[in-house]
């Protein structure tokens, strides 16, 4: 279903606070920088609501006819990491390994997309060491026991992509943490010498390791070059990271750090922030493991809330999450299955375009993904309709497996994740329902097939006239 473009890409930009349409600087080439994970402990839900909104992006940039080179991060030193790996007795690679394969496991049973090049913070210490040379040649830095600072009074721009103002810092006060969140300037550290005990790095500008923001600057433009097109991240990272990025990148090179900066919003879990000592902090694999949900359907929640609102995470979210992916299962089947009259509808085939259309511009305006799930489900709705009054036709067929296919190639949702092991009773309950539909639809072969498959998973079923019953050997 070939479709014209009728509104461009549009992205809201932290930095002018304004919706821009958007394009590439140069040719066709999306040049974008994500900030990865921080490998101190699992990632969390939160964590993975901003992971999962970059996957939307990169997918829909593709789609709309763009080609990437998507780069992403992986700090894998960093004050908790040493503090924890200590603690442990580990070395920072045996400590890092563990929660880096942790998070890409994570990653693939999201299935989030892999960015062009994933790169580690500690495989680039000679790149950040020539990298504060150079800011200090330029007079952006100053040496105070042994660490390097960057002295923000020599950015008068500093707070442009906050928008606070930082007219009243006080001159000289610095700050050596990896974060905070006082909302003044202070300068911050580049280099960082090493406290007694901790690992560190022999270089010119002595013994110590890179602070972690000046770890993205150098990586973005050792990849993508002095601009980027996109750098995308989690609100929280606004301020300080992303202003002391902007800082010493332009400090740096004289350019524009980055052409737009897109953030994601918070996650709530039930109305609070996530908390440990609320109980309500999750990790993915608390989510997939103690709660019995398959991730497609952790997947679909983190979506369905366009990204620059809150997303108020939910068990009941959950479950609605569910029962939508189902919906949207068992029109696919109706789809594979059902014996339809021959010809085509020319209103449906009307009705599909339209849904298209309506997936296409909720998309473009500034990733809507609420808007783009309605035209979806809106159309299953009146196809389901016409399905039953046998007015939907063969020839109907093909565009609504294309919607379906767009609608999926975004939020990849409609495959279930492969089992492995014993079945939960949830995935026993989902075969079922699709037997179920396929003997309505009178494609017994499937129906068999599904029997066979559950059988040889060590689920019994019997038909009874009150409905299936099942049962493990």
């Amino acid at each position: 279903m070939k479709l014209p473009v009728a509104m461009a890409l549009r992205l809201y930009n932290t930095l002018s606070q304004q919706v821009e349409e958007f394009s590439p600087a140069h040719d066709n080439l999306v040049r974008m920088y994500t900030c990865g994970p921080t490998v101190y402990d699992f990632a969390h839900i939160g964590n993975f609501r901003t992971f999962v909104f970059i996957d939307l992006l990169r997918r829909w940039l593709r789609i709309s006819g763009f080609q990437l080179d998507h780069v992403m991060n992986i700090t894998d030193v960093d004050d908790k990491i040493i503090r924890n790996a200590s603690a442990q007795g580990k070395s920072l690679d045996e400590y890092t390994e563990i929660y880096t394969k942790a998070f890409l496991d994570d990653c693939a049973k999201l299935r989030l997309e892999a960015p062009e090049h994933r790169v580690a913070a500690t495989k680039h210490i000679n790149d950040m060491v020539a990298a504060i040379e150079r800011l200090g040649a330029g007079e952006h830095t100053y040496a105070s026991d042994g660490s390097v600072y960057f002295r923000i009074s020599t950015f008068p721009q500093y707070g442009k992509l906050s928008h606070n103002d930082f007219s009243g810092n006080i001159a000289g006060a610095r700050v050596d943490v990896d974060t905070y969140e006082k909302a003044d300037a202070r300068d911050f550290a580049l280099w960082k010498a090493p406290k007694e005990g901790e690992p560190f790095w022999e270089s010119p500008l002595g013994p110590g390791r890179p602070g972690w923001h000046i770890e993205c600057s150098v990586m973005a433009i050792k990849y993508l070059g002095e601009t980027l097109d996109i750098h995308a991240g989690g609100v929280d990272l606004i301020f300080p990271h992303h202003e002391n990025e902007i800082a010493q990148s332009e400090a740096l090179t004289g350019r524009p750090f980055s052409r737009f900066w897109v953030h994601s919003e918070f996650l709530l879990v039930e109305g609070q922030k996530m908390s440990k000592s609320l109980g309500n902090y999750f990790t993915l694999r608390d989510i997939l493991e103690k709660h019995h949900y398959q991730p497609e359907v952790v997947r679909y929640l983190l979506a369905s809330v366009p990204y620059r609102k809150q997303l108020n995470f939910t068990f009941d979210g959950l479950k609605s999450a569910a029962t939508a992916i189902d919906r949207l299962r068992n029109f696919k089947l109706r789809l594979d299955t059902e014996q339809f009259p021959e010809g085509v509808n020319e209103q449906l085939s009307s009705r599909t375009t339209r849904a298209c259309r309506a997936f296409h511009d909720g998309m473009h305006d500034d990733l809507n993904t609420a808007e783009a799930l309605a035209a979806v489900f809106e159309y299953i709705r009146d196809v389901n309709s016409a399905m039953d009054s046998k007015e939907f036709r063969v020839g109907n067929v093909p565009g609504a497996v294309e919607l379906l296919s767009l609608f999926d190639s975004v939020f990849d949702v409609l495959s279930p994740a492969p089992s492995s092991g014993t079945l939960l009773d949830s995935e026993v309950e989902s075969l079922i329902a699709e037997r179920t539909a396929a003997k309505k639809a009178r494609n017994f072969q499937l129906a068999d097939q599904i029997r066979e498959q559950l059988l040889d998973r060590g689920i019994i079923l019997e038909d009874t006239k009150s409905g299936v019953r099942w049962k493990r050997k």
